[in-house]
């Protein structure tokens, strides 16, 4: 196969007009970095918010003419709004927002009623056939994010539910090798993307697109892109929820799901040692500034039990979770021990959940699962929240 350059795809970027037939897409600046992985092309369109629906024909007509590219099997190409670069005079025209009531139709964001003198606030469209979606987060890397992902979405299937799980971390997915799941999704019609699947629960993440070892270097926008395709793009069916394993830290990918996506809660997980604890208020704070609930905190690696003398050791302190939760009053949902198993299993991508379901650990993940599901309900029983506003101070 004939390798395809960033220059080639542009130079053919180039003959697709932009906004009001103003000059090229790619000379008016709208389209972003350009990434090449396994013949397939994957860049975003810049355009005003408010406009996304009317110009979808330019997005269509920028994905046809990349995949006429010898060398390109498919190219992934969406609309994103970014405001500090939709400048210029498509977005001067841009048309005023619609009136109170009159939003766009089912599948596709509007507007919601914005307060005297306030800008208008985006509405948030669903993912079809989606009852719930849980953001799991952490303010920093290394506390055990993506394990207690996958087990919770495991522990919420061995309860009963419907499952999926995106993983949501461009740089560094981990649903691949925690499943066990190799090879690529298979397209359906149009650009619907089939999941992939273990253990009876479906599976998105970059990680299936791109190999193992090709370093991501994406800016937001790319970013933005790549999770709104993954969510929006994807066959998921009917499932009872969603889990998105969040990438650690409060930067693009977390604002886009906020703005984006109707966020039913997050579950915060922190190990239990004071400098844990900071960045995981970090996740909190910013997830209350977008009004998304917080469902609960979970303490991981919350202390450790000796194989051969049985003796219990705090290793990273205990406790720290727990009372976190207690002072700022969201509930806590459990602790996870530090075991053997956990990890080995999870090297292994046979998360504790499937390979051991009566042990203690899958025990304790199962009735984690339950206090979330739990939540949820009680969420829905006080109903249904306005799309939020995002302040940055």
């Amino acid at each position: 196969m004939t390798d395809v350059s960033k220059e080639q795809v542009l130079e053919q970027l180039r003959t697709v007009r932009g906004p009001d037939m103003d000059g090229n897409i790619v000379d008016l600046g709208l389209v972003s970095d350009v990434f090449i992985s396994d013949g397939k092309a994957y860049f975003s369109i810049t355009v005003p918010a408010e406009r996304a629906r009317e110009l979808d024909p330019m997005r269509a007509a920028a994905e046809r003419v990349v995949k006429e590219i010898p060398g390109i099997k498919a190219a992934m190409v969406a609309l994103t709004a970014d405001k500090r670069t939709a400048t210029g005079p498509a977005a001067a025209r841009a048309p005023s927002p619609p009136p109170p009531g009159r939003g766009e139709a089912h599948g596709h964001a509007g507007h919601a009623h914005a307060a005297p003198g306030q800008p208008a606030q985006r509405a948030k469209s669903g993912i079809p056939g989606v009852g719930a979606i849980i953001a799991v987060a952490s303010g920093k890397g290394g506390v055990g994010k993506s394990t207690t992902s996958v087990n919770l979405a495991l522990a919420l299937k061995a309860n009963g539910l419907r499952v999926g799980i995106l993983d949501a971390d461009i740089y560094g997915p981990s649903m691949p090798r925690l499943l066990k799941i190799s090879g690529r999704p298979q397209q359906l019609e149009g650009r619907t993307i089939k999941p992939m699947e273990n253990y009876g629960i479906k599976v998105m993440s970059m990680g299936f697109l791109v190999d193992e070892e090709v370093a991501m270097i994406w800016r937001g926008p790319m970013i933005q892109s790549a999770l709104m395709q993954m969510l929006r793009e994807v066959a998921w069916g009917d499932l009872d929820v969603l889990v998105v394993d969040m990438p650690p830290g409060t930067g693009d990918a977390q604002l886009t799901m906020a703005q984006q996506v109707p966020l039913a809660g997050a579950v915060i997980v922190s190990t239990p040692q004071d400098l844990a604890l900071i960045d995981a208020r970090k996740g909190l704070n910013m997830f209350s500034k977008v009004e998304v609930p917080v469902l609960g905190i979970v303490e991981n690696m919350s202390y450790f039990i000796a194989p051969d003398t049985g003796n219990r050791y705090d290793i990273f302190g205990h406790g720290g979770a727990r009372k976190e939760a207690e002072r700022i009053g969201v509930p806590f949902l459990g602790e996870v021990p530090l075991t053997m198993d956990i990890r080995e299993t999870s090297d292994a991508g046979t998360p504790v959940v499937v390979s051991n379901p009566e042990g203690a650990a899958a025990k304790t993940y199962r009735a984690i699962a339950t206090r979330v599901w739990q939540e949820l309900k009680a969420l829905e029983g006080k109903g249904a929240r306005g799309a939020p506003a995002i302040v940055f101070e």
